[in-house]
């Protein structure tokens, strides 16, 4: 099977269902959003996570290809992302987040190379957020994807400061400077 179709080079591309859509398709910009996210945390996952985040990261890469799916799917959603999804996430916020000092300050993105690319797919999964949200507005009927982008933001944060913590990398926080100290 050739990787190539030439079904694309018009600017077009395929949802699942056969419709045909321009590639500036807001769908399809949300679609490429998720799969950057994927693709971070694929990075994240090669530079090195801590097994109890790398597991929980496998298991959120599996969500993005469902989560895709029903972004891409025209006419009637099948497979989605669903609300027992997004309590999933939140047990595993409070899990991780139990395990980690306080924030006290705002927490500039780096530490060790995987978890700075944790914090790389939480800006980027943000984008696919906001890309929903302008897609089929505030709500579609039947789906938890836009509260599981959000809580799944919020999980990447938590993860990336767990895996910093694990790896012994010093999380640097951000406050606003003295105004006498700006030459």
């Amino acid at each position: 099977m050739r990787i190539y179709t030439r079904r694309g080079d018009q600017g077009e591309t395929g949802m699942l269902g056969g419709e045909r859509v321009s590639k500036a398709d807001p769908r399809i910009e949300v679609c490429g959003a998720l799969d950057e996210t994927s693709a971070a945390l694929g990075l994240a996952r090669a530079l090195g996570l801590a097994e109890a985040v790398d597991t929980a990261v496998a298991r959120i890469q599996e969500d993005l290809l469902l989560a895709g799916a029903e972004v891409a799917r025209s006419g009637t959603m099948g497979a989605r992302i669903a609300a027992e999804d997004v309590t999933r996430l939140e047990r595993a916020i409070d899990i991780h987040e139990a395990e980690l000092r306080p924030l006290e300050g705002f927490i500039v993105p780096g530490g060790a190379p995987g978890p700075a690319a944790l914090h790389l797919a939480r800006s980027v999964c943000r984008r696919a957020e906001r890309g929903l949200v302008a897609a089929w507005g505030q709500t579609r009927e039947g789906s938890s994807l836009i509260a599981y982008l959000n809580r799944l933001s919020d999980l990447l944060f938590v993860l990336a400061r767990r895996a910093n913590a694990l790896a012994g990398a010093a999380e640097v926080t951000w406050g606003p400077r003295d105004p006498r100290s700006r030459g």
